[in-house]
Parts: structure tokens; sequence; C-alpha cells
């Protein structure tokens, strides 16, 4: 007996709708590093996390807007028509699931980042701290040391 396949897995036609349900929400930290990379216009990322974890480090070019201000400051931080994207710590926290639901209250277009944080440092892409920009090594259980993409 398959462990896997002990509860079937979906009809195709299922399953697709699923996962572009899944790619409607979400993104990854190399997908928007990409975007801000290119400098793709019309695109905001928004860190959600407290003002310590702020200047602990964030991405580069994100603004700060902690969850419980959302309500109140994104118009003045976010222009209305901005596609958002959210982060905040990690995969263990919801911080950016819950901004993100804001956000969509609110009237934007909004994707939540996968990894948040941790997986932005983690596959080593550029932070932003109070002493500048800085990278750390590369965890090649995120990401291929040589390139930081998965190439998936």
């Amino acid at each position: 007996m398959s462990y896997t396949f002990s509860v079937p897995a979906a009809d195709p036609a299922v399953a697709a709708a699923h996962f572009l349900d899944r790619l409607t929400f979400e993104t990854d930290v190399s997908d928007v590093h990409a975007d801000l990379t290119a400098r793709m216009p019309g695109l905001v990322v928004v860190d959600s996390r407290g003002p310590d974890a702020w200047r602990q480090g964030h991405l580069p070019g994100a603004v700060h807007l902690p969850t419980a201000e959302i309500a109140t400051r994104a118009a003045e931080l976010v222009p209305p028509g901005t596609a958002v994207v959210t982060y905040c710590w990690g995969p263990g926290c919801n911080g950016a699931t819950r901004a993100a639901l804001e956000f969509a209250r609110l009237g934007y277009r909004v994707k939540e980042m996968l990894g948040g944080y941790e997986y932005w440092v983690r596959e080593g892409l550029p932070v932003r701290t109070p002493a500048g920009e800085t990278r750390r090594p590369v965890d090649d259980l995120t990401a291929p040391r040589a390139t930081a993409r998965c190439d998936c």
C-alpha cells in the first residue's frame, strides 16, 4: 500500500484549478527578488513585522508597514491600484497572511511571499540593515550556492 496515495490524487482538472489558485495567492522569494531587481512597476513589497524586526534587517526596497497599521496607513504608503506582496518572518509565522488579508479588505491586489524574511536570508539575497546592505551565505538546503536560484 502506498502512503503517498492512500488518499487518491485529485482529478487532473481539479488539481490544475487548485495549483492555479495557490499561485494566485502566493509567490516566492526568488520571484520577488527578480521583480525587485527588474524594478517592476506597480509592485510594492510590504514588510509587516514590527520596528525591531525591521531594524534587524529587511528586503531592500520594501515598505515597512506593520499589520496593525495597514488599515490606517496603507493609503499614504501604497498607491491605489498597486500590486502588493506581503512578508513577515517565515513559514512558522502567519503575519504575512494577516497583512495580505488587510490589504485585500482595502481593495488591493495582493500576494503573500512564501518563506518570508527567513527564506530570503537563507537564499543569500540582499538584506538592508542600519549598517547598510549585507548578505549571508546561501543555505544549500534552500538554494544552490552558485546561483541562489532554484531554477524551478
